[in-house]
């Protein structure tokens, strides 16, 4: 099907996303925004890689750049039947895709299935670039890397499961979980002893850290009871997360909570240190997705626990399954709610949405151990939930509820309830000075003066505490809605409220200014920093000179402002960027209605970085459209788990 040239709106010729050789098919959703220069190259390099002297049908080459675009945007395939109801444009506007060009889907799919660049079915080495599967379209990549993640999980839960003492595991969960057997992080500790794949979700709050490093003893003590009288080798623990930040958190959690364990055990789990899945995999030089372990060369520890799961992307969890050990443990901890990896893949919400049956001999054992109750739900897959939130709760998180269930009604509601935890700001954006902000530049400038304050003291713990107390959030970079706008006003504000205030490098002077929020863009292992990790530049009273001070208040780590290569100023950061972090009073800039950037995880993951008060500004236009849109990543593992 060719599309009539006055149905393609006319392109900017020296646009750099604009596929100036394109025709046809490519060129209308070219020139609509759907898809970008690189779509149509790729896709036409492979229809002339067919084998067909004519080249592909238009149609087919069609569905090879919406396959490609797909892996752009977080999902592994495309439903070819329904992708004219889901595709967006690209940037951060929304598209109107009803007017483009569909081809008629049943003719379409014939087309596709027909073509010498798919293969079809689950048949391994079909030596073709593309590959149809029930109803879905992958590049055979990431076909193969799906279905190694799905044979890899299906295998360890197949196979035969830790060997336990009961009785042990038994007086282990009543000594540090308690005897409540409704009790999920007790129930979660129970599975994740019993069985060699755990997934431990929950939101934020909920105590999944603390299970962890209960859980942590719980396993050292099964180890050594497997032992008894004779040396055994010691339980080999490894901590992981996606990101430096999130590893460094990690770290500083499971020591905070091992610290709170009786003595006994807090020396059985020792002293842990978290890293980066990549550091721990050992990454090859010259390679961004292969690494030193592999399934010729596992891991040589009993267990791994992964946090921040939600931001691991397909690829990265086939490289992990391929290199943890069979008979080890792993535990997959995170919120499948939360905004999902920047890359392809939705691993974690797959695994703890997908249908399935419990498992008859680990129900049968978590009862004998006390860890099922009457009423506890089945654990399907090796899923537990934690659903008790500890960090907030009342109106915050009855609204974060709300925008989980997708109920748009219930959340604007709690939104307009007047309660001082949840404050709603309706204004215009676009405007240079949107009313109603007064209480938002108050929080802003009182925050930042504490801060300002304890750094030209230099008290570096209390600035650290200061640099949490208040922090806003946009989703998007630029425009009216976004970081860069938003931090130059904070910097405005501070400069009419704070008196003396006038260090910034605006005015000449270094940019080294005590009370100057830090964050960290680049990964510095030779630093201990992490890209996204947040600190600020206080006054050295020994040298009169000024350092860029890290960490938790209670341990800052110091260094001369020299020695930092990729940090920014950080009055206000993305959503994305704040993932795992918590702040005392939140404020969330939600764009227009029509961003496709607007979410419902990232308005859930805004407003669940607070631990006592969320500030919305938007419109409650911009609520329903983010509650009503959910992020949909196209995978088959979801439904192929349940097979």
């Amino acid at each position: 099907m060719t599309a009539p040239a006055s149905t393609a709106p006319e392109r900017d010729p020296f646009d750099l996303r604009a596929a100036r050789s394109a025709t046809g098919l490519l060129a209308a959703f070219n020139a609509a925004g759907v898809l970008t220069a690189a779509d149509v190259h790729v896709a036409t390099r492979l229809g002339r890689l067919g084998g067909d002297p004519a080249g592909e049908p238009e149609e087919v080459l069609l569905a090879v750049a919406l396959t490609v675009r797909a892996i752009r945007h977080g999902s592994v395939c495309v439903e070819l039947a329904g992708i004219g109801h889901t595709v967006l444009g690209e940037g951060e506007e929304l598209v109107d895709v009803s007017a483009l060009p569909w081809p008629e889907p049943e003719a379409w799919i014939a087309a596709v299935r027909d073509s010498p660049l798919v293969g079809l079915g689950t048949e391994a080495g079909t030596g073709r670039p593309l590959r149809w599967v029930s109803g879905l379209l992958y590049l055979d990549r990431y076909w193969a890397e799906e279905e190694l993640v799905r044979r890899e999980l299906r295998a360890r839960s197949g196979a035969e499961q830790p060997d336990v003492d009961l009785a042990t595991l038994r007086a282990g969960l009543e000594r540090l979980f308690g005897t409540e057997p409704e009790d999920l992080q007790r129930l979660a500790a129970a599975v994740a002893s019993l069985r060699r794949v755990t997934v431990l979700a929950g939101g934020p709050g909920t105590g999944k850290t603390t299970t962890v490093a209960r859980l942590l003893a719980l396993l050292h003590e099964l180890h050594d009871a497997a032992a008894p009288g004779r040396v055994a080798t010691p339980l080999r623990v490894a901590l992981a997360a996606p990101t430096g930040k999130a590893a460094a958190r990690l770290g500083e959690a499971v020591a905070e909570h091992t610290a709170e364990l009786p003595e006994a055990d807090r020396a059985r789990v020792g002293r842990l240190t978290a890293s980066t899945i990549h550091r721990l995999l050992g990454r090859r030089p010259g390679s961004s997705s292969r690494f030193r372990h592999d399934r010729s060369n596992r891991l040589p520890h009993d267990v791994v626990v992964v946090d921040e799961t939600s931001m691991v992307s397909l690829t990265l969890m086939a490289r992990l399954l391929e290199a943890v050990r069979p008979d080890a443990r792993l535990v997959l901890v995170g919120d499948p709610d939360q905004l999902a990896s920047v890359e392809a893949g939705a691993v974690l919400g797959d695994l703890a949405r997908a249908a399935g049956a419990p498992e008859p001999a680990l129900e049968a054992r978590l009862r004998e151990v006390g860890a099922l109750g009457a009423g506890a739900p089945p654990v399907v897959h090796g899923v537990v939930t934690l659903s008790r939130t500890w960090r907030f709760d009342g109106v915050i998180a009855a609204f974060a509820r709300a925008v989980q269930a997708g109920d748009a009604d219930a959340a604007v509601g709690h939104l307009r309830c007047g309660d001082p935890d949840l404050l709603f700001v309706e204004t215009d954006l676009e405007q240079r000075e949107p009313a109603g902000l007064e209480g938002l530049r108050a929080d802003v400038v009182t925050a930042a003066g504490g801060l300002i304050e304890a750094a030209r003291a230099g008290r570096a713990g209390q600035a650290l505490e200061r640099l949490e107390e208040h922090r806003l959030l946009c989703a998007h970079r630029r425009g009216p809605y976004g970081v860069n706008r938003w931090g130059a006003e904070v910097e405005r504000w501070l400069e009419i409220a704070e008196p003396g205030f006038d260090e910034l490098p605006g005015a000449g002077r270094s940019p080294w200014y005590p009370g100057r929020p830090l964050l960290v863009t680049t990964n510095d292992y030779e630093l201990g920093l992490y890209n996204g990790d947040t600190g600020v530049v206080v006054r050295d009273a020994g040298s009169g000179g000024v350092r860029a001070v890290f960490g938790r208040p209670t341990t800052p780590q110091s260094y001369a402002p020299a020695r930092l290569a990729g940090v920014q100023t950080v009055h206000a950061m993305t959503v994305h960027r704040s993932q795992g972090s918590q702040f005392t009073r939140v404020s969330v800039v939600l764009p227009p209605p029509e961003s496709p950037l607007l979410t419902r995880e990232l308005l859930y993951t805004g407003v669940t970085r607070a631990r006592r008060t969320v500030r919305v500004v938007g419109s409650e236009e911009a609520v329903r459209a983010a509650i009503a849109r959910p992020v949909s990543r196209a995978s088959g593992l979801r439904d192929r788990m349940a097979e």
